[in-house]
C-alpha cells in the first residue's frame, strides 16, 4: 500500500551499467505507482533534460542526482556515493561537482574530492551507495562498529540493496554465502 521511491537508478547514460532508456525508467516508475524516481547515472547528468521533458507528461517527480566517485585527496582509491539535489541550490552544486570531477579530478573516472563535496554540500542529500561505497567496503574489510558509525555519520541516508545485486560477492568469494549478505544488510539497517 505504501510505494517506495527508488533513490538509485541508472539509465543508458550510465556507461557500462545500464541500457534502460530514460523514458522506460520513468514510465516503469509510473506503472508501479511510484511518485518519484532518482536518476543517478555514474559520474554524469546527461539524462536530466530528457527526464524533465518526459516526466512533465507523467505524475512522476524526477529527483536529480548522480552516483559519484568520492575520494580523499591523500588516498587515491575512490568510493561510490549517491548525490541527490534537494533543491535548486543543490542542483547548482551538483552541476559544479560534475564539472570539477570531469575537468580537474578525472582519473579513469570523474572523481569528486571529499573537500569539494563538503564545500558544495548545501542543498545536497548524500547516500552511502552500493557495495562500492565506503561504508559497505569498510564492512567487507572488517571495520569495527565504531569505525562504521564514524563513516555513516557523513551520510544523510544509508543504502542497502537486494541481495541479488550483491550475489557476485559470493561468487567471487568475498562473502561466504547469501546469509552473510543478508547479515551485512541487517548491520547497515
Amino acid at each position: 500500500p505504501i510505494k517506495r521511491v527508488e533513490l538509485h537508478a541508472h539509465t543508458q547514460m550510465s556507461t557500462m551499467d545500464s541500457v534502460v532508456p530514460i523514458a522506460a525508467l520513468i514510465k516503469t516508475a509510473e506503472k508501479f505507482g511510484h511518485s518519484a524516481v532518482a536518476i543517478t547515472d555514474h559520474g554524469v547528468i546527461q539524462a536530466f533534460p530528457a527526464a524533465q521533458e518526459i516526466a512533465q507528461k507523467t505524475k512522476v517527480k524526477i529527483i536529480y542526482g548522480m552516483e559519484g566517485y568520492l575520494f580523499d585527496q591523500d588516498i587515491s582509491q575512490s568510493n561510490h556515493i549517491i548525490i541527490l539535489a534537494r533543491n535548486t541550490q543543490g542542483l547548482r552544486n551538483l552541476y559544479r561537482l560534475v564539472s570539477l570531477a570531469h575537468i580537474k579530478y578525472f582519473h579513469r573516472t570523474p572523481r569528486i574530492p571529499r573537500s569539494a563535496l563538503l564545500e558544495l554540500r548545501e542543498g545536497l542529500i548524500l547516500g552511502s551507495a552500493c557495495e562500492a561505497g565506503e561504508l559497505y567496503r569498510a564492512m567487507l574489510n572488517g571495520a569495527s562498529t565504531e569505525e562504521l558509525y564514524d563513516i555513516a555519520k557523513f551520510y544523510d541516508y544509508l543504502e542497502i540493496q537486494p541481495c541479488g545485486n550483491n550475489e557476485f560477492l559470493v561468487r567471487n568469494g568475498e562473502v561466504p554465502n547469501l546469509e552473510a549478505l543478508q547479515d551485512y544488510n541487517r548491520r547497515i539497517c
